[in-house]
């Protein structure tokens, strides 16, 4: 379980996932801010289009009830109508051919609005003239509509539905005589078909129900006709009611003309309809949204981490034992420049590793030589001990001063192999005044040398056997091969360049034409050329040539390595330069004595 966890928490999968939590986030705060404001704008709109609905409404309701009132005016001021009832105030009985010729003026009026289905006229002592019938206003209306009527003098007066006929509606006016002073002449009854006040818009489309219901919570004027009481529904203060199980938005306005409600019910589901489709909208383009932030996040996480992951995998490797460049190519700057910087690493440690390696190849083929057949030092040293005690006895000191020199000679060449392979100029300097001791033995007078050295290039470090080769070479290819007597000069002076020191090694002997120099030039170089100038006793100037190299030629030194000046007949001068410090630092030093032990 914890090897999963662990295997989890990568840096592509803590990438992708907080940059999922952060889109998430985002969208749901971005999503929840543009709801409530787009919903609230739509609630608003739809606000404004209920409240637009109920202005229309009740200018339709005014237009209606003005035809109405329009109507009645112009009957009851009409001069047949006037005389009828000037008549009966002046106590004249109204004959039956006079309240018969109504009939035509009323069916006149009534042609033009066909939704007002009769008019009666009434007396001032409330008896019924037109139509032609018995009949009393007190006992058609209450009271209190005869008494408002009377106080308005003249003004329509809605009475609500007819209790003869629960399909019309009734409105009453007073009739004022022009030529009484506008005196009380009589009443007019107007009786309305309910669907006249049909006030909904079959066109808006939003199935909206316009009510038109009295204070008693009587329905007035509608298409549909609830068996419910709408008293509930008027006083409720509530802007969301529920009618006949549908849940309406409430809007109320006042008619002073009729002092009737006129109730504007729109469905909810037309209000929410936008926020339905508004939330929609938001949850498909969140989703996709979401889904698409995630692929990219995916890859995004993977285009960071693939190149790490590469460079992981190489890292892992170089704990093998190889270490091998990293060769993904990475577009990402500073992952380039992080895989440059490995690449560049590894490329420094094996350069390192194969310096380090060769010089320890270098020194072990440098002591297997010197060794010769891995000859045991200390039997070798104390059998030439023994020679030395034993030629002392017999008086011959030329010939134990030679073995003296021959066993130090020895000594310094195999040496110790826990001792330092660096040495000081003075040092090595002795080893060769101790070789040609024993080479001027063996050549006699052939053989003649010279060594300057001064106390101040004697403790320069420089790494064992480095002249010696070089001497050697000079005494095989340059004395050994003269007729006459043969010179080998050493000279250490001060380089031109401060801080170096220059190492030069000169003999007499035949010299080289340039065919051959440059051939040796080549053999130094390792690009071909004669094996037989790299032969000898010693380590010869290739092994001189490649320690000058590994050991001087690091951290940005210029190294030449052997300069080699030779004519023919005039002998050959070969002679390098090595810096004062030694070539290396202390931590160089340390790792070399790591390396050795």
């Amino acid at each position: 379980m914890y090897r999963k966890l662990k295997e989890f928490y990568t840096l592509r999968n803590q990438i992708f996932l907080g940059f999922s939590l952060v889109m998430l986030i985002i969208i749901g705060v971005s999503g929840v801010f543009v709801y409530d404001k787009v919903s609230n704008l739509l609630k608003n709109n739809a606000e404004r289009h209920i409240q637009q609905t109920a202005v229309q409404a009740n200018g339709r309701l005014d237009a209606l009830i003005g035809q109405i009132d329009s109507l009645m005016e112009q009957v009851a001021n009409h001069s047949t109508v006037q005389q009828l009832l000037l008549e009966e105030m002046n106590g004249k009985t109204v004959t039956f051919n006079q309240r018969q010729s109504l009939q035509q003026i009323v069916s006149s009026y009534q042609a033009y609005m066909p939704s007002v289905g009769s008019l009666e006229l009434y007396t001032t002592d409330y008896r019924l003239l037109f139509p032609i019938k018995e009949g009393s206003l007190s006992n058609r209306i209450d009271a209190r509509y005869i008494a408002e009527a009377n106080k308005q003098k003249g003004r329509l007066i809605w009475i609500g539905v007819d209790p003869n006929d629960d399909q019309s509606l009734l409105a009453i006016r007073q009739v004022s005589l022009m030529d009484r002073w506008f005196s009380r002449g009589g009443y007019l009854i107007a009786r309305i078909q309910r669907s006249y006040f049909q006030l909904n818009d079959p066109l808006s489309g939003r199935g909206e129900t316009i009510l038109l219901v009295s204070d008693e919570g009587q329905l007035l004027g509608s298409s549909e006709t609830p068996q419910l009481s709408l008293l509930p529904l008027l006083n409720s203060e509530d802007q969301t009611v529920d009618l006949m199980g549908k849940e309406y938005v409430k809007v109320k306005l006042r008619s002073d003309k009729t002092n009737w409600t006129l109730l504007v019910l729109t469905p909810v589901s037309y209000v929410t309809e936008g926020l339905s489709v508004l939330k929609t909208v938001l949850l498909y383009s969140g989703g996709i949204g979401s889904l698409l932030f995630l692929i990219m996040s995916f890859f995004l996480s993977t285009m960071i981490t693939r190149p790490i992951i590469h460079l992981i995998r190489a890292m892992r490797k170089s704990r093998l034992g190889v270490l091998t460049p990293n060769t993904e190519s990475v577009s990402t700057m500073e992952l380039r420049e992080l895989n440059n910087t490995y690449n560049s690493m590894v490329a420094n440690m094996n350069d390192l590793i194969r310096v380090v390696y060769e010089k320890e190849v270098l020194q072990s083929r440098t002591e297997l030589k010197a060794l010769q057949a891995q000859i045991n030092p200390h039997f070798l040293f104390n059998t030439l001990e023994a020679f030395n005690w034993s030629l002392e006895e017999k008086g011959e000191e030329e010939l134990a001063g030679l073995v003296v020199a021959m066993s130090r000679l020895f000594r310094y060449i195999i040496g110790n192999p826990n001792k330092e392979e660096w040495v000081t100029l003075g040092e090595e300097i002795d080893h060769v005044k101790r070789y040609l001791q024993i080479m001027e033995m063996r050549l006699g007078n052939r053989l003649s040398w010279e060594i300057d050295l001064s106390p101040q290039e004697a403790v320069v470090p420089v790494p064992k056997l480095l002249i010696q080769p070089i001497v050697e070479n000079s005494i095989r290819h340059g004395v050994e091969s003269s007729i006459g007597e043969g010179t080998i000069r050493v000279v250490i002076t001060p380089s031109v360049r401060e801080g170096w020191t220059r190492i030069t090694v000169q003999d007499n002997g035949p010299g080289m034409d340039e065919d051959t120099l440059r051939a040796l030039y080549n053999t130094l170089e390792g690009t071909g050329g004669p094996s037989n100038f790299a032969k000898g006793t010693g380590v010869g100037l290739v092994n001189v040539q490649r320690r000058l190299k590994l050991y001087y030629g690091g951290d940005g030194v210029k190294m030449e390595g052997l300069i080699i000046e030779s004519k023919p007949s005039e002998g050959t001068v070969i002679s390098f330069e090595i810096p004062n410090n030694g070539g290396y630092t202390d931590e160089t030093e340390h790792e070399n004595d790591s390396n050795r032990g």
